[in-house]
């Protein structure tokens, strides 16, 4: 979540108008995040999300995340509702960008998971794929391997100011990657983005998972490298550790819904080192092409260089979880 397309009250009421959720009492932009603009509405009826999507979100693939959204909350997972319009539409348009409104989740994130709350977020990640795997609706992982290279290509000529070694640090994992990504293992839509500031607790109860506006058709595996880049690492950037107690508890949450096939185990490693350059990459972007007067609070690509240098030290999967 992000601000960067500032809007006033009188815009505010008069994108309402197309929705029957009460009179707006208050507002205010949520500068977490880096993907789209995001204010909490309060109104006479409650609280709500309204997201204008920006930067890598395309139009076309708006219809999938309703949908996506749609389904899980009416299977009973723990997402927001996605609000229709007057006209039918979840999508609506405020200062001629696509929009949408979702109810608000209870809860709050939390910028360190206990093992216990990891438990938790294995059991729903498992839940979430096991809700989805019969679902129609596709939409492929355009910040998967295939684009990796590029995000490099974009970033080559001033990666090093961030720091001096990185050119060669990516150019050699990514050769890497490329090299050894799986094929064949079980996918299905993921999350892709499940990070403690898109996951909710009240007290260490898991109340809600937002933001699902990089899911898409991936490996379920590579959702677990995400989690275990996002969740388990532990320190300031310059001085992160692997916490393999909360390793061990997300694997064990995960596989209590749905068990990990031997060659999923065995590709752990690499879809590790991929998720971390993935985010990596990412966020050395959007340190070099930080829109001017945005209200957001960027991420620091580092953090993903030392969790890269761990996953590189692995020798087993082995080394994740026992």
């Amino acid at each position: 979540m992000a601000v960067y397309t500032k809007i006033s009250e009188k815009n505010l009421k008069d994108f309402f108008l197309k929705y029957n959720i009460g009179k707006i009492i208050n507002y205010k932009g949520i500068p977490e995040g880096i993907e789209n603009t995001n204010y909490l509405i309060e109104t006479d009826k409650g609280k709500f999300i309204l997201t204008i999507y920006e930067k890598r979100v395309q139009e076309k693939d708006l219809p999938f995340f309703m949908g996506l959204m749609r389904n899980l909350y009416d299977s009973n997972f723990l997402s927001p509702e996605p609000i229709i319009n007057i006209n039918g539409n979840y999508i609506s348009e405020i200062l001629n960008k696509k929009a949408a409104v979702v109810s608000f989740l209870e809860g709050s994130s939390k910028k360190k998971l206990s093992p216990d709350n990891c438990y938790s977020v294995g059991i729903k990640t498992a839940k979430l794929h096991m809700i989805t795997k019969n679902l129609s609706i596709k939409r492929e992982n355009r910040l998967s391997v295939n684009s990796w290279r590029k995000i490099y290509n974009n970033v080559k000529k001033n990666c090093s100011k961030i720091h001096r070694d990185l050119p060669q640090i990516i150019e050699k994992n990514l050769d890497e990657i490329e090299k050894n990504w799986p094929k064949d293992i079980p996918s299905g839509i993921i999350h892709a983005d499940l990070f403690p500031d898109n996951i909710f607790f009240k007290g260490n109860k898991l109340t809600g998972i937002i933001d699902f506006y990089f899911s898409c058709h991936d490996f379920y595996a590579f959702e677990m490298a995400i989690c275990l880049n996002a969740l388990c690492f532990e320190g300031e950037s310059e001085n992160l550790s692997f916490n393999v107690t909360k390793a061990k508890k997300f694997i064990a949450g995960y596989s209590s819904v749905r068990k990990l096939t031997e060659k999923e185990k065995l590709s752990l490693k690499i879809l590790c080192q991929g998720a971390a350059i993935r985010f990596l990459l990412t966020r050395v972007f959007d340190y070099l092409n930080l829109t001017e007067g945005a209200l957001v609070k960027i991420k620091d690509p580092i953090e993903y260089l030392k969790r890269l240098e761990f996953h590189n030290s692995v020798t087993s999967y082995e080394d994740y979880f026992f």
